[in-house]
Parts: structure tokens; sequence; C-alpha cells
């Protein structure tokens, strides 16, 4: 049971900037071609490193290394280098911010981008970060189920944990942001031509904060199955608030297996989980810390087991309010206090793990000493 349990299918997308030497938003067209694993993300100059899914922690941290070596020695090649902050470099104006470019079947991409720099403008789009994808085994969820007794049909079984699990994921993401929150300077041009000189204000996560990544009203859904859920979705995309199931801005995502569509979750199920909010590191070489990595997977473990919810309007927009919290460099001491307190529960929880309770420990050494983002600030890092 022990291997079973923290086993399962990992994955990373990592997005960064490239810049060149003199730390500019490069302005030549994306080199990669159409490589899978070494795209686009919104503009022509930010990469993103897409790992294949693994199969642990480490596996899936060797494999994103391998990504980045290989774009490092062809941007090398051109003066290049890739910019491991989540805030972007100082920029001119938004003409150094080249929307990607995709044609022929992947033309809609390119459509879709434009789309959002009318809604949200370009400067947001510059936020980069890491997006943590996770899959339970399907024989550690057949035999939750077993455990359970529940006697409804496997695929059903695990939409519902799924979407259990995204509730609890919801309600405590601010949990992730507060331990890894790691960009608490960034440079003025962020808010208008013209405008240079790093700023470190209120911020310990601007991209996680209320002027991050966030639609322009609080998406409100209902968990009761799969299929309401995506209702909700629909209904938003129906009124022209949304573009589609892509630009629901929430920390969590669902996905299905293949093509990222709505009619594939409804239709097919959930295949794995997001976690959105992960700062670039500018400690780690590769912008990750394996302890974070392993910390939201024994989060994921002990919040799949809680008691199943269905959030309320009025919590869903309390989740988004704490996440927004989390971003500051001072937040709120009741999210600190809370965050303890389920540190301490999931140490019982892993007690008879010995790295899993060193990772919670790591964690804990952050709310009792420093911070990624007091260490940053502190050492001048930017």
């Amino acid at each position: 049971m022990k291997n079973l349990q923290y086993s399962g299918g990992f994955g990373l997308e990592r997005e960064t900037l490239r810049v060149d030497a003199e730390n500019h938003l490069a302005q030549t067209p994306h080199p990669f071609g159409d490589d899978s694993n070494i795209t686009r993300d919104f503009c022509e100059n930010q990469l993103e490193l897409i790992t294949p899914v693994c199969h642990s922690i480490d596996e899936v941290i060797a494999s994103l290394g391998g990504l980045h070596q290989r774009a490092e020695k062809i941007l090398a090649e051109q003066g290049e280098h890739i910019w491991l902050y989540s805030n972007p470099p100082h920029f001119r104006s938004e003409q150094e911010i080249p929307i990607a470019k995709f044609s022929g079947e992947q033309s809609s991409k390119q459509f879709y981008r434009e789309a959002l720099e009318k809604r949200y403008g370009k400067r947001l789009m510059l936020f980069s970060g890491v997006h943590f994808n996770f899959s339970f085994p399907e024989e550690l969820l057949r035999q939750w189920q077993q455990e359970e007794k529940n006697q409804e049909s496997f695929e059903n079984f695990r939409d519902q944990l799924y979407l259990n699990l995204y509730q609890q994921l919801f309600v405590h993401s601010y949990m992730l942001v507060l331990l890894t929150a790691a960009s608490p300077v960034y440079d003025k041009s962020l808010d208008g031509d013209g405008l240079s000189g790093a700023a470190d204000l209120k911020y310990a996560s601007p991209r996680n904060s209320e002027r991050g990544y966030w639609n322009q009203f609080v998406p409100v859904l209902d968990y009761t199955n799969l299929h309401t859920f995506g209702e909700g979705i629909q209904e938003y995309i129906r009124k022209g608030l949304l573009f589609s199931v892509s630009e629901l801005y929430l920390p969590i995502r669902l996905k299905p297996r293949g093509e990222n569509s709505l009619e594939a979750l409804v239709k097919n199920g959930v295949d794995h989980i997001e976690l959105r909010m992960f700062d670039l590191n500018p400690l780690c070489p590769l912008g990750v810390n394996r302890n974070d990595l392993y910390f939201a997977h024994l989060l994921i473990l002990y919040l799949a087991r809680q008691e199943k919810i269905n959030l309320t309007p009025g919590q869903q927009e309390q989740a988004v309010k704490n996440h927004q919290n989390a971003a500051l460099y001072h937040p709120d001491q009741s999210l600190i206090e809370n965050t303890r307190r389920i540190l301490a529960d999931m140490q019982v929880c892993f007690s008879d793990h010995s790295e899993a309770l060193s990772v919670i420990e790591y964690q804990k050494q952050k709310l009792n000493q420093q911070r990624y983002c007091e260490q940053i600030r502190s050492e001048d890092f930017y």
C-alpha cells in the first residue's frame, strides 16, 4: 500500500522568458520550431518547457533539467538565456511583447492570444510560473473504492474523487502560495511605459495577488458532479465571459486525457489535476525546489482523504480572497496559523514515512524562519 500510495503520474509545465545578454526581452523568433516539449506560452519570447508524464518527483525534475539544458544550449548560440524569475525584467513598452505566432492547424492559438490581449493587456501575460500536474494510479483509486464499499461505476468514483480534491485544493491553495511565493520585487515597467527601477512594495507574489491571473469576475461553479461542473463553465462561455475553458483562471484545474477541451473532460472524465500557483524560484537552478513538489504531492494525498465537501458561492469567493491575501508580503496571521495547524496534522498523517516528515518539517521551518520571498528580498536578489 505504501509504495502504491506514493506513486502516480507527475508532470511539469514551466513558463519562463527569453532574454538577451542585457536581460532585455528577446526580440528573436521562437528558435525551437514545433518541438512539443519546448514551446511558447502567451508571447513569442515566453518559453514553456513541458515534461512527459513521469513516475516520480525525481524523474520529473530530471526531465525538466534535460529540457532546460537543451533550451539553454540553443539560446546561448544566439546570445540569449532564460530569465528564472516570475516577474519580467525591465521592458520599454508593450511593443517588446510580440504575441506568439502560430499558423495552419494551430492558428486558433494565435487568435486566442489576440483575444486575451484585448481583454487583459499584454503585461499581465508576462507573469511566468510552474504548473504541477498529478494523476493517481488507477490501482490505488480502485483500492480506495473497495475500502469505501462504493458501488458506483469506477469512472464516477474517480471523477467525484477528483472533484472533491479540486475543491479541497481550492480552499487550501493559499498554503502553497504562502510556502512558495518567490517574487517580492518587480521592475516598475510592469506598471507602465517609461517607468523603471525595482519596486518592492506589498507583494510576495504579484501573479498570485489581486493584480495577477484572475478573471474579471469570480467564477462560481456547481461541484455536484462533472456534468454540473462543466455546464457552469459552459454557461460563462455562452455569455461571453470566457473564451474557452482555458481562460478559467483559478489556481486549480481538472484535465482530461489528450485534448484539453470541456467536451473531452465531461465525456471522458478526469485524467489528472493541475496546480498552477507556483512561482519560479530564482534560488533554484531549474526554478523549482524538489521539496516543494514533494510537499504538493503530500498535500494532494492528505486532502484526497478528507471528508467530501460542496463549496457554496460564498466559500468559493473566500477561497479566492485567501489565495490573494497569501500572495502579500505580510499575509493575514490567520492564514499562517491555519497552515501551521494543517502541517502539524500532516505530520501525524505521514508519521510512518521519514522522507515525508522531513519535507513537512522543511515547510514548517519557512514559517518559523524565512520564506523564499523574505530571503530573496533580504539578499537583494533582483
